[in-house]
């Protein structure tokens, strides 16, 4: 007997969710290609075709009842898998197999149904997104006003605060969200055209009136759920709308592999962690360790998922005149594996953004190390207007902040600037108020408002237009 190998598709068995790997199944797509089939035959009755209401009641009989033996076999034979299924659906519909794709080319039914199914899956997409933002949105404003270390160049720079810093994550969010919505409004369906885009046989079918072909095509459409069509096609909807779809995806990915590698580097700081279970395991050699495996995971989907558009913009560039196929075997994997690598993401970035550990004490510590350094102008500054030198003050501060420097870096001990700088008789004016200089609050200027203002003017109108969406929590399967 021969031994049974199979491969399974990470995506499908670790990642995505149901829901997404439903969206893409073989049962959905056939079942809208017969759906389509249902729409057009009853359109062309509708508009005097001799077809019966007894040969569309036989089709809506079927429509949900698959017999997916029968079209591989069919398959197998004819090497075509629409016309694999035609003569599937004929066998249930003897009476009705002589009008099934009337008119119709292959891609009537491929194209149609595979803009649906990109649309439905960008809902699911734009649900999960909103779910993230409300997440970060609510992360932001309870850490708003907490002082942190800001970086350039991972080096610190000036203080900001939790909430601010995650402010810039969602505002990656908004952006995403605001390009979503733009490839939302621009679905639409190829619609009725014929082999290249003429729509010739359907002007056979009725005759040479092109008013009854241009109304056959908005019922169908309409049937459909859909009230707009590219205007003219060749025998495809233009490759080039999927590489703007998984453009999107791109950017979706992008926000979130920045947020994985900030708070992956956040860990290594210990200030601010991902969620670590109970019995979770972070090393089969160091028990010890807590590694930020979900925010790993989420950079790795992302790395895959930036790599995909470039994919979907060659195909849209070799498709010769009214098409190819060299797009079809593509598409099948690159279309379907975007949406469930970015599913997989955002199922990890809700997960993680609910569950976020904040070491404040960490924080402050990291801050109490730095601050002495960015506070030094501050405190030329109220020596100067007790009458100091500037130029002699600053002089002074710079010795005294490489002592310091030395202090940590070779010594290995804590910033003792302050303390230098307290029993320095040329800071005399600012003895007793160190304390009160350095205090951090006052080195992050209009960070909480900043966050309130933008949350309230850009965060909340995204979310009170979706509020019936919200609630979603974020699952890790493994």
């Amino acid at each position: 007997m021969e031994e049974q190998i199979n491969y399974n598709n990470p995506l499908t068995t670790r990642y995505a969710s149901k829901e997404m790997i439903a969206n893409f199944s073989d049962d959905k797509r056939f079942k809208l290609w017969r759906k389509l089939w249902i729409a057009l035959a009853e359109s062309e009755k509708e508009l005097g075709l001799n077809i019966t209401d007894g040969q569309i009641s036989e089709l809506k009989k079927f429509a949900e009842k698959l017999n997916p033996d029968v079209a591989a076999e069919y398959e197998k034979k004819l090497r075509h898998d629409v016309m694999a299924q035609v003569y599937a659906y004929g066998e249930q519909c003897p009476g009705a197999k002589g009008i099934i794709h009337l008119g119709a080319t292959s891609c009537f039914v491929t194209c149609n149904s595979e803009v649906i199914i990109l649309d439905n899956a960008l809902d699911i997409i734009k649900r999960k997104l909103v779910n993230v933002i409300e997440k970060i949105k609510n992360f932001a404003l309870k850490y708003k006003n907490l002082p942190t270390l800001g970086f350039t160049h991972l080096q610190p720079a000036q203080l900001t605060t939790v909430g601010k810093r995650a402010s810039l994550w969602l505002w990656d969010l908004v952006m995403d969200y605001e390009s979503l919505c733009d490839i939302k409004r621009r679905v639409r369906l190829r619609g009725v055209k014929g082999t290249t885009g003429t729509q010739a046989s359907f002007m056979d079918l009725f005759d040479g009136d092109e008013s009854k072909v241009k109304e056959l095509e908005r019922r169908v459409v309409a049937k459909m759920g859909y009230d707009k069509v590219y205007p003219v096609t060749g025998q495809t909807y233009p490759r080039k709308f999927d590489y703007d779809l998984l453009s999107v995806l791109s950017q979706i990915a992008q926000s979130a592999y920045k947020f994985s590698n900030d708070i992956r580097i956040l860990q290594n700081m210990k200030e601010i962690e991902e969620p670590f279970e109970k019995s979770q395991i972070g090393s089969s050699a160091m028990a010890y360790k807590r590694n930020p495996m979900r925010c790993e995971r989420m950079g790795s989907l992302a790395r895959y998922m930036l790599t995909l558009p470039l994919n979907s913009a060659i195909t849209a560039s070799t498709q010769w005149f009214e098409r190819t196929l060299d797009d079809s075997a593509n598409r099948r994997l690159v279309n379907a594996q975007a949406f469930m690598t970015v599913d997989a993401i955002l199922n990890i970035y809700l997960n993680v953004s609910e569950n976020l550990v904040v070491y404040d004490k960490v924080i402050a510590k990291h801050v109490k190390s730095e601050l002495p350094f960015m506070a030094t102008e501050n405190v030329i500054m109220e020596c100067v207007k007790a009458g100091g030198d500037r130029q002699e003050l600053h002089e002074r501060i710079r010795q005294l902040s490489m002592e310091a420097g030395r202090n940590v870096k070779e010594n290995g001990l804590d910033n003792n600037l302050l303390e230098l700088i307290e029993k320095d008789d040329m800071f005399a004016a600012v003895s007793g108020r160190l304390v009160d200089i350095v205090d951090p609050s006052k080195f992050i200027g209009r960070a909480p408002s900043q966050v309130d203002e933008f949350i309230r003017d850009y965060v909340e109108p995204i979310l009170s237009e979706n509020a019936d969406v919200l609630g979603e929590t974020g699952k890790v399967n493994v």
